[in-house]
């Protein structure tokens, strides 16, 4: 039996609040801050936050690896790549 794999952020960014594109803009700057492979956990608003900052995440080459939803809002799990 195995073990359901968890993460483990290494940096944790709280965007409730926070409006497009500033969110994205805090998320790509927390990501330089860390070293390729560390994992950033993002809490974000639902609506516009969640379809844009995940894509733009994509786009820059980075990996999201779990979407979790809170109640009213979601916490992203994001892969320095």
């Amino acid at each position: 039996m195995t073990e359901k794999e968890e993460f483990v952020p290494d940096d944790t960014i709280d965007l409730r609040g926070v409006l497009c594109p500033i969110n994205f803009v805090k998320t790509k700057l927390k990501l330089e801050m860390l070293d390729t492979g560390q994992i950033l956990e993002v809490i974000l608003d639902d609506g516009e936050p969640m379809r844009s900052v995940p894509r733009s995440i994509k786009e820059e080459g980075h990996k999201i690896i779990k979407v979790e939803n809170l109640d009213d809002s979601y916490r992203i799990l994001i892969k320095k790549v």
